[in-house]
């Protein structure tokens, strides 16, 4: 049994969440976070000293950050597709499961779903969402490119890297600001829409995370 310390609405939590649930992997998640609070229980910092979330425990063992857990997660439950074994055959996926840690997630969120969401209306940065919408065009036609045909980054196959791109994509289309022209990335999240794992656990209402 994996036990998940998170909320649903966190974008970190459903990167762990939604790799369970492509992986069948019996679990539990407990609300934790946010509304839910505990974030600084002595117990729970004893596990997570960075006291985020999502923290996951699998046995014995203990993992905290969203894009550790779900290295661990592939490592020790995804087969050849999910987490290819050969280096050379990963690391082209990891550098994309990156870029989208460090570039494309970054500038959603704290860009556009900060502002759109997060910030009261009177207090928003409009500038800062035209900004953030214009950088979003340029790096989602990059993986827009790299989908291609598809139909996932693993070619026939979901992997590891897919859940990285795909978590943050509930939330960029369905914001309102102005997209760019993706028609491989439209694609791409629509086959992700036909998946249960991702309609579950990505495709996560952020409606009461509003600040109005």
């Amino acid at each position: 049994m994996i036990t998940v310390w998170g909320r649903k609405t966190s974008s970190n939590v459903q990167i762990a969440m939604w790799a369970i649930g492509e992986l069948g992997l019996e679990h539990e998640r407990i609300d934790w976070g946010g509304a839910f609070g505990g974030n600084d229980e002595p117990d729970y910092r004893a596990m997570n000293p960075n006291g985020l979330i999502p923290t996951v425990k699998d046995g014995d063992l203990v993992v905290w950050e969203s894009a550790a857990i779900l290295r661990y997660l592939g490592a020790r439950y995804g087969d050849g597709d999910f987490w290819p074994t050969d280096p050379a055959a990963r690391a082209p996926l990891d550098m994309w499961a990156e870029w989208v840690k460090t570039s494309l997630a970054p500038v959603l969120t704290l860009k556009v779903f900060w502002q759109l969401v997060r910030t009261r209306a009177a207090e928003r940065d409009h500038g800062l969402v035209t900004e953030g919408a214009a950088a979003l065009k340029q790096l989602t036609a990059l993986a827009d490119v790299r989908i291609g045909d598809g139909p996932y980054l693993n070619g026939a196959h979901l992997c590891f890297a897919d859940i990285m791109l795909g978590h943050v994509l509930y939330r960029y289309y369905t914001l309102d600001f102005e997209r760019g022209e993706t028609p491989n990335l439209d694609a791409y999240y629509a086959r992700l829409q036909e998946r249960p794992a991702f309609r579950e656990h990505a495709m996560v209402s952020y409606d009461s995370l509003r600040v109005d």
